[in-house]
């Protein structure tokens, strides 16, 4: 490539294609095959299209959507014209989409279909910059307008041009717009590590695409030549997996958990002679595991008993994931040993990574044939990493941010001028070069779906109620948001109001505008509030959370218990 570019990174892609599709669209029937011809036919028009409706260089436009095929389109084609992608999750209410599209001054909004576009027509009153919204159904239109509009040329997009704008959750305020150019977008996908793809890959592709994660995953597969199956509806992922048949899936922890779980609880009601036996070969993959991982041969009774187990459990769960699904890659959230090892036990294994929304996603990475369980790997190609004095992890790369939109102050305090960022997360690297996360010093929530959720946000929305005397969010690597709360007993038994009732109608308030993985599904009331004498506030009244964990528990498996 002449210039790391997303343009450049798509012709690229275009000019090597291979035989396969470049995507398969889920239709209502079937999987239907995209080629590359086409789909660089309706980029060029789609970006001829942008042209004509006067969208310029540095223009930012908004995709409101699940992940499909359109998004893919269009994702290239604004970035071709040098303009600016803002992606939008579909789960977004208005207000929050109002915030971002006043924030960002998007001049025009594509919407995935009638809800979404009714969504932004309502606020688009609000947003004086917004000249327009474009539902799906209006693309061919806007591509046939393209081709009558092939003499308009785009401003030449350099390196250094802005290419996205990705909003994250802020821990005490609105989200941040992370601003990263074409040079970050395209430095991440060039260094998926080379082990990852191979020829006739299949990658499954579910992951949001307002989420950094999921854009790497996309332009990373594009780079690599392999076909991306779109599914926009996460729940038609197993069926997906069965039809498609891929050959790479990129998941946050919760999907592989799933299948864990879903193992185990066959295993478990199976009952007697199959109980067991299925928990005999889960145990023969444990073991197998480690000595594999450990280097350490595998003795003649062990590798007959594997492949006996491989028989009985481990060949019908991999074909539920297709049959042909060489690696799982985790990322946006930790995942657990006990389910790396069950995968690796399959032969499937499952690699974690390491980045930020700030590196494009992109920092560390475990390889297929050189990974450590429990650890995010070794920096990938051209990123350092090192560590402050207090374990922070820093990173410098050229998938570093080019900082906070609009907000220089936010920006300084996370990116030095020599280009180190300061992730707020803590680590050790051991001798061989493979970071372990250890803690967070920020106190962002990263659910179990790779969810980044802000808990101060939804605290003091709680605690603006009179009947409310301390609250703490939790959710951290856990299926939803809960949350502990304390009590002002002279204003509620002042209200003669039900405790339970109450703080349920509260919480409705709350998750009212929230997206839906950001509502409190569950809460318990503590019996005393949070104190300094118990070592859970600082004498500034800030929650120690580690503590106020520790000593509520109980309280907290309880809200995860029996989830209905």
């Amino acid at each position: 490539m002449e210039r790391r570019t997303a343009p450049e990174l798509w012709r690229d892609a275009v000019r090597d294609t291979p035989d396969e599709p470049a995507y398969l669209e889920e239709t209502a029937d079937d999987w239907r095959p995209v080629s590359w011809d086409e789909a660089a036919e309706r980029v060029e028009a789609l970006a001829h299209g942008l042209l004509a409706r006067g969208v310029r260089h540095g223009d930012r436009v908004a995709i409101l959507s699940r992940t499909r095929l359109e998004w893919i389109l269009l994702d290239w084609a604004v970035m071709s014209i040098g303009a600016v992608v803002v992606g939008l999750y579909p789960t977004s209410s208005a207000r929050e989409c109002e915030y971002i599209l006043g924030h960002c001054e998007a001049v025009l909004a594509f919407a995935e279909d009638d809800e979404q576009a009714r969504k932004l027509v309502s606020i688009r009153g609000a947003l004086p910059n917004l000249r327009e919204i474009i539902p799906f159904d209006w693309l061919e239109k806007l591509e046939s307008d393209g081709r009558l509009a092939r003499h308009l040329q785009p401003e030449p997009v350099e390196e250094d041009d802005l290419a996205t704008l990705i909003y994250t959750s802020g821990t005490t305020g609105p989200p941040k717009g992370c601003m990263l150019t074409h040079r970050n977008l395209a430095a991440a996908a060039l260094r998926v590590v080379e082990g990852m793809h191979e020829p006739g890959d299949v990658v499954l592709l579910f992951l949001p695409l307002a989420h950094s994660y999921g854009r790497l995953a996309h332009h990373a597969a594009t780079h690599r030549g392999g076909t991306i199956a779109l599914v926009a509806d996460v729940a038609r992922v197993p069926e997906a997996l069965a039809n498609v048949r891929p050959t790479l899936l990129p998941a946050v922890p919760r999907v592989y958990e799933k299948v864990h779980a879903n193992t185990l609880g066959e295993i478990e009601r199976a009952g007697g002679m199959r109980t067991r036996i299925g928990l005999w070969a889960l145990g023969v993959g444990a073991r197998t595991s480690r000595a594999r991982r450990d280097g350490a041969s595998i003795g003649v009774l062990l590798a007959l008993q594997q492949r006996l187990a491989e028989r009985l459990v481990f060949a019908k769960v991999r074909e539920r994931l297709g049959g042909r699904l060489r690696i799982g890659v985790s990322g946006a959230a930790p995942l657990s040993t006990d389910v790396m090892e069950f995968f690796h036990a399959l032969g499937v294994p499952v690699i974690e990574g390491y980045g930020l929304t700030e590196t494009a996603s992109s920092a560390t990475v475990n390889e297929p044939g050189n990974f450590r369980i429990g650890t995010v790997g070794r920096p990938v190609e051209g990123a350092e990493i090192r560590l402050e004095d207090d374990g922070e992890i820093l990173i410098r790369s050229d998938a570093v941010f080019a900082g906070y939109y609009k907000e220089p102050e936010a920006t300084a305090a996370v990116l030095s001028d020599d280009g180190w960022f300061r992730t707020g997360d803590v680590g050790e690297i051991d001798a061989e070069g493979f970071l372990r996360i250890t803690d967070r010093k920020k106190d962002l929530i990263i659910t179990a779906g790779g969810k980044n959720i802000a808990p101060q946000n939804l605290e003091n929305a709680l605690k603006a109620s009179r009947f409310v005397s301390q609250a703490l969010v939790v959710g951290d690597r856990r299926p939803y948001v809960a949350a502990l709360v304390t009590l002002d007993d002279a204003e509620v038994a002042s209200s003669g109001r039900d405790r339970e009732e109450l703080v349920q109608s509260l919480l409705d308030d709350v998750n009212r505008d929230r997206m839906r993985v950001e509502q409190i599904k569950r809460f318990a009331i503590l019996p005393r509030d949070f104190s300094q004498e118990e070592g859970e506030v600082t004498p500034t009244l800030k929650l120690r959370r580690k503590v106020v964990h520790e000593h509520f528990a109980d309280e907290i498996e309880r809200l995860y218990a029996n989830p209905s």
